[in-house]
């Protein structure tokens, strides 16, 4: 049988037997590979890249198809291997230097038909090693500016990458702890479309649920200027306040990013997001809820939510929504964490109206637990009880 191309070691050009992958997502037969790196080379054979961990991982997808293709021979699926086939060549388009952003484009497209077409698609471009590839293509360069072309390339780029991290292998993420990737990161997020904002900020959140790539959430955690582009995001950018609100959510999961987003504005970020659901259709008022409960640790957070204008307002709009309950828990612990200790903030919250929101919420069909809650912050707030009855 002729052996199919990407089942060959591209430095011996012989069956591979026992397949590897290095972190440029090039994959060796190990004897091969072994050779290449004991004579003193430190370059990946087929991108010349240099290799900044020279470790092996084992292909097991691979050696999965070869054996099956050296046990069925004839047999084995020819649409698939034509497919396989098809990408490996798509792929090599994609690793060449000589072709333009425009057919780069054009071959991600047909990337994207191909995978479509074929239940096994996600599968097939991780095997034949296209995720850490469309990283580095992602984040390789910082230019002046973002041209066209290269917005179109990126969002196409994306839509690949945020198709493979469902497979869930979040290691190549942490090439973006190298500082340059990470700068063109930034550069792809401060001048990129909508589209592109929101790629990034799920690729944040992968970062964020993996404890592959937790150092990378915490340099994240100190990037300012990203802390702050997520802030703005969720303020100004029309289609993409959701996506921020997600990624900022992510990242206070991590303890030592806390204090970095509360002093880049975090709380009035998210605050203004639920004090604005009214004029806009918004979904996610709910997590930035959990969020701000979860920023309150700080007492940095407690005194940005008290100096906040529309801070206090804000919780108690989340204390009761006719549509749901979602956040009144969250809402009601943030008001006892903020009215524990202020009298400012009991105040403000009694004449905002907190009482008749309360007691709304207890003849609603909310959970027996968060009206055990609402109890709790009605008996805090007694000592106020009669200095307000045009709210009840």
């Amino acid at each position: 049988m002729t052996v199919p191309h990407f089942f060959m070691c591209p430095i011996s050009l012989d069956l591979i037997k026992d397949p590897v992958t290095l972190c440029t997502g090039q994959t060796y037969d190990r004897s091969s590979i072994e050779k290449w790196l004991a004579a003193g080379n430190l370059t990946c054979p087929v991108t010349m890249q240099k290799l900044q961990d020279p470790s092996m991982v084992p292909n097991n997808t691979l050696r999965h198809l070869i054996d099956q293709w050296l046990q069925i021979g004839p047999q084995f699926d020819p649409v698939y291997l034509s497919t396989i086939d098809s990408l490996a060549s798509l792929k090599k388009i994609l690793e060449s230097g000589e072709a333009s952003l425009e057919y780069k484009c054009e071959t991600l497209q047909n990337i994207q038909a191909l995978t479509e077409e074929s239940q096994s698609g996600n599968s097939s471009l991780f095997q034949l090693g296209f995720f850490p590839l469309l990283l580095e293509l992602l984040f390789e360069k910082v230019e002046s500016r973002l041209s066209e072309g290269s917005a179109k390339f990126a969002e196409q780029a994306l839509s690949c990458v945020l198709r493979l991290l469902s497979l869930g292998e979040y290691e190549c993420l942490n090439m973006l702890r190298e500082e340059s990737k990470l700068e063109s990161f930034q550069f792809l997020f401060d001048q990129g479309t909508s589209k592109i904002k929101r790629g990034l900020c799920q690729i944040i959140e992968a970062i964020s649920s993996s404890l592959e790539t937790r150092e990378l959430c915490a340099k994240l955690g100190k990037n300012r200027k990203l802390l702050k582009g997520l802030i703005l995001l969720v303020h100004h950018t029309y289609g993409a306040s959701e996506a921020g609100i997600k990624a900022i959510s992510a990242l206070c999961c991590l303890e030592s990013n806390r204090e970095n987003m509360v002093q880049e504005g975090g709380i009035n970020g998210l605050l203004t997001y639920i004090y604005d659901t009214q004029r806009h259709e918004r979904n996610l008022a709910p997590k930035a809820m959990a969020t701000i409960e979860l920023l309150l640790g700080l007492e940095s957070a407690k005194e940005a939510l008290i100096n906040d204008p529309n801070g206090i307002k804000a919780l108690i709009k989340m204390v009761f929504r006719v549509s749901d309950h979602q956040g009144s828990e969250s809402a009601i612990r943030s008001l006892m964490i903020i009215c524990t200790d202020s009298l400012q903030a009991r105040e403000e919250a009694i004449g905002a109206g907190v009482l008749t929101q309360l007691l709304l919420l207890l003849q609603s069909q909310c959970s027996g637990r968060t009206k055990t809650k609402a109890r709790l912050l009605l008996k805090l707030l007694g000592s106020k009880w009669d200095e307000e009855p045009k709210h009840l």
